[in-house]
């Protein structure tokens, strides 16, 4: 039996850019097909977001709107990019988010409770108390299992794009432009892998920030969608550019739960243990100042006075009614025994967003023929060098929207792109080896430390360089057993993980400039 599926557009990945062009396509009467590694939509960094959605408020120029994102991503925005988040915010905001699938952002007297958040000019940021992403991503669930013409396939991992020349046994194709047509899937549940085809492609997977030991995404987010496009020739940019979220609770058992940029937005100040509010010495913005200035400070406070931690005073200064406001960060706190509203929190940077990924244009197109990337798994350019607080949740919903109208508009006006016998069918190994899970957890582990000490916060040529040497040995000893043990999702993960954590690794080493969320030290300077 042939195991191959075919559908009009395969996306790959649930959040809510994935989400927006599933809906946007199914509604224009598209066969979409949306896979997700997970039981569900949990396991997304937008199920994670706690802030919110930033979009240009009534009244707002939208000068003031694009000079704080470009003034976060310290001037390498592309304008273009940062101009189209911005005026199409409101609309899509609405059209969408509010209108279609009723989101119930928190309201006071009538009117959106907007917040602030660190490098933000004024209040612009709509929520839901500290749990908005959940709720997004709950509401396009409910909207999205609706649809006639959209089927979604959980526990389905992506192991790589299906693309011309590469996967054709034609060598005629050779000379033809690259193009893809699907993907190479891992059904968990079977075990069996399926050629899904497509006229299109979305990627939509997602950014890498749990290649590093500290890290505020879901344990899958490990740069799957981008190692995938580089294997199929696909354009990268700006990957050395991985922002550090400021505050992550330090406790061992959290595992780097998210102290949203909101707290700080409402008053709170970090201060180190001494009892010191710090934040004045390091920028004139103190405690508003963007994401990247904010992680090394800490980080310094961190080395100077030998602490893993400092602390974010919230009681002392919040004019709200603390477990109102943020009912989540509240009950998770208490579950360490940290009341909030009476104690600071015990915080420390950890990995959160990738600035840079597959390299696509204005309507989410890359330089690979049918191929679409949007959200964190994507280079947009409206991020720079550092990502302003509450812009990913919009920059998702912009390109998730401009992606699925291009292709809606274009699709049946190209020939059919693939013939399926061109493609074989999954080469299962054999003899197929069993997989040993101390070895796979170790060379995780190995994969993580190395991240985190060598090209985290502050890195330098020498740190880098080890790395690299490091990553370059693993990926090849991780390539060699992946050739010959049992396909699972982890070590699907796993092989992505040192892919993307060496392309992370290049691209610092080739950049001795330091910008926003790359910061290189030359240690000559000791």
């Amino acid at each position: 039996m042939k195991e191959y599926y075919e559908t009009d557009v395969l996306i790959i990945g649930g959040g809510i850019a994935g989400s927006t062009a599933a809906l946007v396509l199914a509604e224009n009467g598209i066969n979409t097909t949306l896979i997700c590694k997970g039981d569900d939509f949990t396991e997304t960094n937008t199920h994670k977001a706690q802030g919110g959605i930033a979009f240009l408020s009534e009244g707002e120029k939208p000068k003031d709107f694009i000079n704080d994102i470009i003034r976060s991503g310290d001037n390498i925005n592309f304008l273009d990019a940062v101009e189209q988040v911005v005026n199409d915010s409101r609309k899509l905001v609405k059209d969408i988010l509010i209108d279609k699938i009723k989101v119930p952002f928190s309201m006071n007297d009538g009117r959106f409770a907007l917040a602030r958040e660190a490098a933000h000019s004024k209040r612009r940021v709509l929520n839901v108390k500290d749990m908005t992403g959940k709720v997004v991503q709950e509401h396009f669930f409910g909207y999205l299992k609706k649809l006639k013409n959209l089927k979604i396939m959980f526990n389905h991992t992506a192991i790589d794009l299906l693309a011309f020349p590469h996967h054709s046994k034609n060598p005629s194709r050779l000379y033809k432009e690259p193009e893809t047509i699907g993907a190479y899937v891992l059904n968990q549940r079977t075990k069996r892998v399926l050629r899904i085809f497509s006229k299109k492609v979305i990627l939509a997977t997602g950014g890498l920030s749990s290649i590093y030991l500290h890290s505020t995404n879901p344990a899958g987010a490990v740069g799957n969608g981008i190692a995938m496009a580089y294997r199929a020739g696909a354009q990268l940019a700006n990957l050395e550019y991985v922002q550090f979220h400021p505050t992550s609770l330090f406790h061992k058992e959290a595992d780097s739960f998210l102290i949203s940029e909101a707290v700080r937005g409402e008053g709170a100040r970090l201060m180190n243990r001494k009892g010191e509010y710090f934040m004045k010495k390091y920028s004139p913005l103190g405690d508003l100042a963007p994401r990247d200035e904010v992680s090394r400070s800490i980080y310094e406070e961190m080395i100077e006075n030998g602490d893993d931690y400092v602390l974010l005073d919230l009681k002392s200064f919040a004019k709200i009614d603390i477990k109102e406001r943020f009912p989540t960060i509240y009950d998770r706190c208490l579950q360490y025994g940290i009341k909030i509203d009476e104690v600071p929190i015990p915080v420390v940077p950890a990995a959160h967003y990738s600035c840079g990924g597959v390299l696509s244009d204005l309507k989410g197109s890359t330089s690979l023929k049918n191929l679409y990337a949007i959200g964190e798994v994507a280079n947009t350019g409206v991020h720079g060098a550092n990502r302003l607080a509450s812009v990913s949740l919009l920059e998702g919903l912009v390109w998730g929207v401009k992606s699925a109208e291009h292709i809606s508009e274009n699709i049946y006006k190209e020939d059919k792109p693939y013939v399926v016998d061109e493609v074989p069918e999954w080469k299962y190994p054999y003899p197929q080896e069993e997989i040993d899970p101390a070895l796979v957890l170790q060379d995780f582990i190995m994969i993580k430390h190395t991240m985190w000490n060598y090209s985290g916060i502050i890195r330098t040529v020498r740190r880098l360089e080890r790395a690299k040497s490091d990553m370059e040995y693993l990926k090849h000893r991780i390539g060699k057993f992946y050739q010959k043990t049992e396909i699972t999702n982890g070590i699907i993960d796993l092989r992505d993980s040192v892919q993307a954590a060496l392309l992370v690794v290049n691209a610092a080493l080739h950049n001795n400039v330091s910008k926003g969320a790359h910061f290189i030290k030359s240690f000559d300077d000791k």
